[in-house]
C-alpha cells in the first residue's frame, strides 16, 4: 500500500514499543505528529487489536485485545527527521529491521494480510471464546457437588452449559454445569 500525496510517498512500517504501552505510544505520535505538522509525512498510526469476549462472574465481558503486543503499525515516508523525531518518542524502541540500517517497510501482502486480519476480526466480532475443551480436567467450584472434580464430556457453546463426568461413591455421574460453576484444575 503506497499512497503518494503532494509526491510524497509513504509506506508501512513496523515499531516496536514498551509491551503494554501501545495505546498511549500511539498517544504521544499522535501528538507530537499534529505538533509539529508532520501530517503530510505519517497518513496513519495504527494498534492491531482484536475482540475477545470472555466469562467474568458470571457475566460475558468484552475485551479488546492487542493482536500484536508490542507493536504499532505506521504509514509514513521516512525521509529527513522523520525517522528520528519517531523513535524519540516516550516508549519506542524503534523501527523493526536489522539494527543501523533504514528502517525496512512491509510488503504490501504483508500489509494486506494483518489489516485483513483486523477487519476480519472486527466483524465477527460477537466470536465467543470457549474456556474449555472436551476430555478437559475440571474441578467443580458452585453447587451441591463443590469441590468435586470431573473431565469435560461435552460443550454446549449456545446455553453455555458443560456435560461433566464426576464419579460419586465410586460411579461415574453426568453433570450438567454452566461455565461459571466449574475451573481449570
Amino acid at each position: 500500500m503506497v499512497e503518494k500525496l503532494n509526491d510524497i510517498e509513504r509506506k508501512w512500517y513496523v515499531i516496536r514499543t514498551v509491551s503494554g504501552k501501545e495505546k498511549k505510544v500511539k498517544q504521544y505520535l499522535e501528538s507530537e505528529i499534529s505538533r509539529l505538522k508532520m501530517e503530510s509525512y505519517v497518513a496513519q498510526v495504527l494498534i492491531p487489536t482484536e475482540k475477545v469476549y470472555q466469562i467474568r462472574a458470571g457475566k460475558k465481558v468484552s475485551k479488546e485485545r492487542t493482536f500484536f503486543p508490542g507493536y504499532i503499525l505506521i504509514e509514513a515516508c521516512l525521509t529527513g527527521e522523520v525517522p528520528h523525531i519517531i523513535q524519540n518518542i516516550t516508549g519506542v524502541i524503534g523501527f523493526l529491521g536489522v539494527k543501523g540500517e533504514k528502517p525496512a517497510p512491509l510488503r504490501l501482502s504483508e500489509v494486506n494480510r494483518i489489516l485483513g486480519k483486523v477487519d476480519e476480526l472486527a466483524e465477527k466480532d460477537e466470536v465467543m471464546h470457549v474456556p474449555f475443551v472436551v476430555g478437559e480436567s475440571v474441578k467443580v467450584i458452585d453447587g451441591p457437588f463443590n469441590s468435586f472434580s470431573g473431565i469435560i464430556e461435552e460443550i454446549n457453546e449456545e446455553k453455555k452449559k458443560l456435560k461433566v463426568m464426576v464419579k460419586i461413591f465410586g460411579r461415574k455421574t453426568p453433570l450438567e454445569l454452566s461455565y461459571m460453576q466449574v475451573e481449570k484444575e
